[in-house]
């Protein structure tokens, strides 16, 4: 990691400050490859998000969990969700817009494992996605997306290995960044980048 730190030094963790975005973007990402995301993201913001025109640039703003709440799972399925990808997208939203899942209840949780276990109880989320949502909308330093498979190929190619790292190896790994897991994620996944140029 040093080396990572002296390359990247000032890299800070981008962040998703909307909870609906961080947990539907999640969703989306989750088992496909990143450009393919990517369009996905895309799709929906701009059938669903809104437009504004500043100087000739238009701006998209992400699509509000009220307004994905009624819609009709067919209306993602036509911009290629599958099924089950529709279903959880629609389902954060409902819940969003009931009051049943809010960021302020979130933040006002005692303890990271709280929040994490309140995460894992909405439909379609797992351990990658409520540690990314962790990382990326509430900014805990000691997220740790053992499971992502650019933090395995980045240790796999920054250690030299053979093969992926397990996820016990990666807990004893995170062990050394106790408390800054989410950063040397975030420091791995940018030294990807390098390897693609």
């Amino acid at each position: 990691m040093h080396q990572l730190v002296q390359n990247y030094y000032g890299l800070r963790i981008i962040r998703i400050p909307d909870l609906f975005e961080a947990l539907t973007w999640a969703i989306i990402g989750q088992q496909i490859n990143l450009p393919f995301a990517y369009t996905l993201k895309k799709r929906f913001v701009e059938q669903f998000g809104e437009k504004l025109v500043y100087e000739g640039t238009v701006f998209w703003l992400y699509p509000a969990f009220d307004k994905i709440a009624a819609i009709d799972i067919n209306e993602l399925r036509s911009l290629q969700f599958t099924t089950r990808k529709a279903e959880y997208i629609i389902e954060v939203a409902k819940a969003m817009a009931t009051g049943q899942v809010t960021k302020e209840s979130l933040r006002h949780m005692n303890d990271r494992q709280h929040v994490q276990k309140t995460l894992l109880g909405i439909r379609g989320v797992g351990l990658w996605t409520a540690d990314y949502v962790m990382m990326k909308c509430f900014a805990d330093p000691a997220a740790f997306p053992v499971a992502d498979v650019g933090l395995q190929n980045a240790l796999k190619s920054r250690l030299g290995l053979q093969r992926k790292p397990t996820v016990d190896e990666i807990m004893d790994l995170g062990a050394n960044w106790e408390g800054w897991q989410a950063y040397a994620t975030f420091y791995l996944w940018r030294s990807l980048y390098e390897q693609a140029v």
